[in-house]
């Protein structure tokens, strides 16, 4: 299945298909790097392919651990929100996924602490009560910049988003067998036939498939510090996937 994908490789990133797929970034010193396969380069988001009801299985190692890969990488649904190479008009982002973010990056997916590491989060800013906090975004700023108000205001906005995140505590070099069931009224994240993780907070979709591995870091905080950009390389770093399906 891993054969029939669109391959994305930017600035020396390189996609190996095959019975085990390799995606590889290499040493670089400036610029965005990445590999990546997916299943909607070309179409448009109404027409991607995954809806609720799905059950993504695959098998996955990487060159380093947690701490020393150096950028994002995953693997999971979402709805390319920044666009891709075919489509690049934007769109508010949903996403049901195993993520990693170096930490160069901290994400507002946490309760508390930065959102980074090796991890499970879903996100679906795109349902009617997430649309309708818009246009009080910059007052909701204001307010998340007061420690006291933050306690309260935040968990209600992640509620509105249907953020959901948990840390992974395993060896991300070793092989791992990984699962996620995405249903409409709760995604089960499952890692070697262990449910680590079950949140109610599913997106709507439709959705693609997307594996990747980048030298990216974003920030972005619920206080509206924001901030983005790309991490040096030092070494080669790589992702390897195996026995994937979706059904």
């Amino acid at each position: 299945m891993m054969n029939s994908m669109n391959a994305l490789e930017i600035n020396g990133g390189r996609v190996d298909q095959g019975k085990v797929a390799k995606l590889t970034l290499p040493s670089t010193e400036r610029g965005y790097a990445d590999a990546q396969l997916d299943d909607y380069h070309g179409f448009r988001r109404k027409d991607f392919r995954w809806q609720p009801g799905c059950e993504m299985t695959l098998k996955a190692r990487f060159s380093h651990e947690r701490g020393e890969l150096a950028g994002t990488a995953g693997f999971g649904f979402w709805n390319a929100p920044f666009g891709d190479p075919s489509y690049r008009w934007p769109a508010l982002p949903q996403a049901a996924w195993f993520f990693y973010a170096s930490h160069h990056s901290d994400l507002p997916l946490a309760h508390e602490g930065p959102g980074r590491g090796w991890f499970v989060s879903t996100i679906d800013s795109r349902q009617a009560k997430a649309v309708v906090l818009a246009p009080l975004a910059p007052f909701l700023v204001i307010l998340n910049n007061v420690s006291r108000l933050r306690r309260s205001i935040w968990p209600f906005i992640r509620r509105q988003l249907k953020i959901s995140y948990r840390s992974l505590d395993i060896d991300m070099a070793c092989w791992h067998s990984y699962r996620l069931c995405w249903t409409k009224d709760k995604c089960e994240f499952w890692v070697d036939e262990w449910r680590v993780y079950t949140t109610s907070f599913s997106p709507n979709g439709p959705m693609g498939f997307v594996c990747w591995i980048d030298n990216q870091y974003l920030v972005a905080k619920p206080t509206g510090a924001f901030r983005w950009g790309t991490i040096p390389i030092e070494s080669e770093q790589w992702l390897e996937i195996s026995g994937f399906d979706i059904s």
